[in-house]
């Protein structure tokens, strides 16, 4: 490749597949790759071009700590089952830890310290993230910052997140980080060593991405996290835009990617019959899951994948995944692009169980009950109209399984339609209006009107 090519018009000429695979295959990745050869069994990592921090190609997302209940019922998270499911990353090369303040209901920053608290300080990357969401004040935002600290129990964080960046615009991005002077705060802390990345994980539209990552001449921005996926590359759902223009953004500039949502929220590890039959047919001896983690860690200026996995076989999975990684060819990136259009044909509903949406403050169970009604799009179980011939066994399975997922007092039924919940929603979804959609066709199923 000429040296008076950028690296956006090799992209352009050849395509981002080729891109990666050239760079995977070639074993050229401008030294941000360190791929051993299969079969070893050793973790892939990459390195941060500018502090030469070598991170495993997969991270953790602690978002998704197993919970359990104390001896009062409260929910809490099982710390037991945390410290085993780090030493096992750990063990086998996971280093980089992703948390913040609201993740498990304020519980998981100082959960992921526990478990990390037994190995080195410097065996590890702790990221978190400003999630200043309802008070953006000043004064509120450096007490959260600070608060960090204290629930980590260091005196450095790695990578450091200005938390989802996007909805609200650019007027909200700014009256977040920019008109408060936590910006120049966290640039000074940054200067200070008690941050020692500073970036942004963003959801939002492209006008506003464009906004925040123009000030990298003044910020700086060390790396950037975004959703990426097979189906996000090119068919971002409602205002999100396609990571094939996030990560090109990224990679012009020169900054790390650090992925979130691999699996879209567990959708691509769930998917319908027909698309894990397809993905089997192709390879029979890899999980549906792994497709998508190959994907996110195929291309090279991705820095870590990051990945909630809340119980251990999710965990080895992934290891196996990613030790080493086998990025994937042209051909198998076209296949996946097929796959991802598809999958655009099921209606389901674009949650990623993130939780931002709750406490709902009718009760509903938001979550859960969006999930249910895409597991049962995935299964099948959607009941079309009375004359179809599987009316009855799907009407059924759906209202059993309904009742057995959401409690009733919490389903969607209670919406008021009072819309605090779509603020808070990374996917922009407009919550109250599938609520209803739900609800009304639960109704008609109970009432046998389809």
């Amino acid at each position: 490749m000429k040296e008076d090519i950028s690296r956006r018009e090799f992209l352009k000429r050849t395509g981002a597949g080729a891109a990666a695979l050239g760079l995977a295959a070639a074993g050229c990745t401008s030294g941000k790759e360190q791929e051993l050869p299969e079969g070893t069994g050793k973790m892939t990592f990459r390195t941060n071009p500018a502090t030469g921090d070598r991170v495993s190609l997969l991270g953790y997302g602690c978002m998704r700590w197993p919970m359990t209940t104390d001896g009062d019922g409260n929910e809490i998270i099982d710390q037991e089952q945390v410290n085993r499911l780090v030493d096992r990353a750990l063990a086998s090369g996971v280093n980089y830890y992703d948390t913040s303040p609201v993740y498990c209901q304020g519980l998981s920053e100082k959960a992921t310290a526990i478990a990390l608290s037994g190995h080195p300080r410097e065996s590890y990357f702790l990221a978190t993230k400003l999630s200043n969401f309802s008070n953006w004040s000043r004064e509120n935002s450096i007490l959260m910052y600070r608060k960090s600290f204290e629930n980590l129990m260091t005196d450095y964080i790695d990578y450091y997140l200005l938390h989802s960046v996007g909805n609200g615009g650019s007027s909200q991005f700014d009256a977040r980080y920019v008109d408060n002077g936590m910006i120049d705060f966290l640039m000074k802390e940054r200067e200070a060593g008690r941050i020692r990345n500073l970036g942004f994980s963003y959801h939002g539209d492209r006008k506003t991405f464009d906004y925040v990552l123009g000030l990298h001449e003044k910020v700086h921005w060390d790396f950037v996290q975004i959703q990426m996926n097979y189906v996000d590359w090119r068919h971002a759902a409602s205002r999100n835009v396609d990571a094939e223009y996030l990560y090109a953004e990224l990679a012009d500039r020169g900054i790390p990617a650090v992925i979130m949502e691999p699996l879209l929220g567990g959708r691509l590890s769930n998917v319908p019959e027909y698309i894990a039959d397809r993905l089997k047919e192709r390879d029979p001896y890899s999980s549906v899951a792994s497709w998508a983690f190959r994907f996110a860690g195929t291309y090279p200026d991705v820095l870590t994948v990051l990945s909630g996995m809340t119980y251990m076989e999710h965990l080895e999975e992934n290891i196996r995944t990613y030790s080493p990684l086998r990025p994937l060819n042209e051909e198998e990136l076209r296949f996946l692009e097929e796959t991802a259009v598809l999958m655009m044909q099921y209606p389901t509903v674009p949650c990623n169980d993130c939780k931002y949406c709750m406490p709902c403050p009718y009760g509903i169970d938001i979550p859960a009950v969006l999930l249910h009604y895409n597991k049962c799009v995935n299964e099948g179980n959607i009941a079309q109209d009375s004359g179809s011939e599987d009316y009855r066994r799907a009407r059924r399975a759906y209202l059993v399984s309904y009742d057995r997922a959401v409690e009733k007092v919490r389903q969607a039924d209670h919406c008021i339609g009072c819309k605090q919940c779509i603020p808070h929603c990374p996917q922009s979804i407009d919550i109250p209006h599938e609520l209803h959609r739900i609800a009304r066709y639960v109704e008609e199923l109970k009432q046998n009107r389809l």
